[in-house]
């Protein structure tokens, strides 16, 4: 029964960086190593320190961002109160289609309510409630001692969540100036590398191929 040999799988981004990293470590500590490969090692290890101080700024810078919205949520739901708002009007629902909400198509629309301040009088004004709310519906809004409709305390999830997409997009932006700073210097020590190639081919290939036997004879 014969096996037909499964061609290898290439490896993996991660797996391919693992090796390259070795193997300029490796010549950064060889004894007979060359300039250039020495270069190439100090270049792939001051990207992978670079990514790893990158990684602790956007971790660390994420923290203090939560940390400080996180305050003044708090802050904010130690000077707000909610309270309950009736809706005394609701807006024409359709648009001219007769198919779509006249707020667009957000899932809020502004209505005419009325409630209460916190010192007991009652306030009347323009607040935000969903499409489906009708007239006389209750709808909690948060005021301040004045009574003022203000914007709601963020939900201390929603800082989070968006503390971490701050933090990622940040890291993607630094990973890839790294990546873009790391392939341009291999590239200039590629060229650098090339040029002293053929430096050292014009020199020795006379002697190499014979020509320079015959150009003394001559």
């Amino acid at each position: 029964m014969s096996s037909t040999p499964r061609p290898a799988l290439p490896a993996s981004l991660p797996r391919r960086t693992g090796r390259r990293l070795r193997r300029a470590l490796g010549a950064r500590h060889e004894p007979l190593a060359r300039p250039l490969d020495r270069s190439r090692a100090r270049a792939w290890l001051s990207a992978v320190l670079g990514a790893v101080l990158a990684l602790a700024l956007c971790a660390g810078g994420s923290l203090l961002l939560y940390r400080a919205t996180a305050h003044r949520a708090d802050a904010d739901r130690g000077r707000l109160q909610q309270v309950d708002a009736v809706v005394g009007g609701v807006p024409d629902r359709t648009t001219a289609t007769g198919s779509r909400f006249a707020g667009g198509y957000s899932n809020q629309v502004d209505v005419d309510a009325d409630w209460t301040a916190p010192d007991g009088s009652p306030r009347h004004g323009t607040v935000q409630a969903p499409h489906s709310a009708v007239t006389g519906s209750r709808i909690p809004v948060w005021v301040d001692a004045a009574g003022t409709v203000s914007v709601a305390p963020a939900d201390r999830v929603a800082l989070a969540v968006s503390a971490a997409c701050t933090g990622a997009g940040a890291l993607l932006v630094l990973l890839a100036l790294l990546a873009l700073a790391l392939r341009l210097r291999l590239q200039a020590l590629d060229r650098r590398a090339e040029a002293a190639w053929s430096t050292e081919w014009e020199r020795l290939e006379p002697l190499w191929s014979g020509r320079a036997g015959h150009r003394s004879e001559d």
